[in-house]
């Protein structure tokens, strides 16, 4: 997870979710090599995120004898939930690659035909924010819609990858919100000025490694607004399902670890509704996915 301290100078770091607290990697890794429960790596353990998803599957490796260390021992660096801020558990991935028309009940609501090949498209981060953070409705936007997808970070850098190896490129799981402004989105055949406003793109609240979330070919996802239940659906219904992802965009472009793929929205969107229910300021989103958590976001305007 990447957290930062309620004071004005505190910047985001990365931490592990264990028992109601957060525990900070870098600084527990440094005093379990003080109190010889580690061994000497020669270096600091990168206290910012995307630093850290840098290391690959190295720094899930330190990550895990962090948590094994806290399992046994009270670390020095460990505040409550009350204590912090949590931010998007990648706060700024060289990519955020996201899947159109993924579910068939989702095609068949939108009027479109089921594809061939995987649709993409791309955010910036400028659209990411945390589960903590208000996602804004732009003035330019009438028609603001909700998505929730399972979200798959990646762990290795990975290139030209097969089918059948993909599940070993993953570093976790995490909840994403593709909030759509679907009046600009629909006014060109590109679809980019819809998906990427500033600050509409929650994701968290935190990412499960992938070796907690073995399968994720069998969870139950589910969105709702001011509680009544929008979307529900499971992740065996995707139409091209995250080995065929992995592999189908890393023959494209190379995925470097941190990087997040988006992979597609189940039917129950506010654009298909019959009378259509975008979001107004105030609304509450919750996105839940099973063996993830809850990811809730409130909506306000923007000028």
């Amino acid at each position: 997870m990447t957290y930062q301290l309620k004071h004005l100078f505190a910047k985001q770091r990365i931490g592990i979710f264990f028992n109601d607290q957060v525990i900070d990697i870098e600084e527990t890794y440094k005093e379990m090599e003080k109190n010889q429960k580690a061994e000497n790596i020669g270096f600091d353990i990168p206290s910012y995120p995307n630093d850290f998803y840098a290391l690959g599957q190295a720094g899930l490796h330190y990550a895990k004898k962090v948590l094994e260390y806290a399992q046994t021992k009270s670390p020095a660096f460990t505040f409550s939930r009350e204590e912090v801020i949590l931010g998007p558990p990648v706060p700024n991935p060289s990519k955020i690659i996201c899947v159109g028309i993924n579910y068939a009940d989702h095609v068949a609501e939108m009027g479109a035909e089921l594809p061939e090949y995987p649709v993409l498209f791309s955010k910036f981060r400028n659209a990411l924010i945390g589960p903590e953070d208000d996602i804004y409705k732009s003035s330019e936007t009438n028609k603001l819609d909700y998505e929730v997808e399972l979200a798959v970070v990646i762990g290795e850098k990975a290139s030209k990858v097969p089918q059948e190896l993909a599940m070993d490129y993953i570093a976790g799981y995490t909840i994403g919100n593709d909030t759509s402004a679907r009046d600009l989105q629909k006014r060109t055949v590109q679809w980019l000025q819809g998906k990427s406003l500033d600050h509409t793109t929650p994701i968290g609240p935190w990412l499960v490694t992938a070796d907690e979330l073995t399968d994720p070919s069998q969870l139950k996802i589910q969105s709702y607004v001011n509680g009544e239940l929008r979307q529900s659906s499971n992740t065996k219904h995707l139409i091209f399902n995250i080995p065929h992802l992995i592999s189908f965009i890393s023959n494209l472009m190379t995925l470097e670890p941190g990087d997040i793929i988006l992979t597609g929205t189940p039917d129950g969107v506010g654009m298909a509704m019959d009378p259509p229910q975008f979001l107004q300021d105030g609304d509450k989103v919750t996105m839940e996915i099973e063996q993830i958590g809850k990811l809730e976001n409130n909506v306000r305007s923007q000028n």
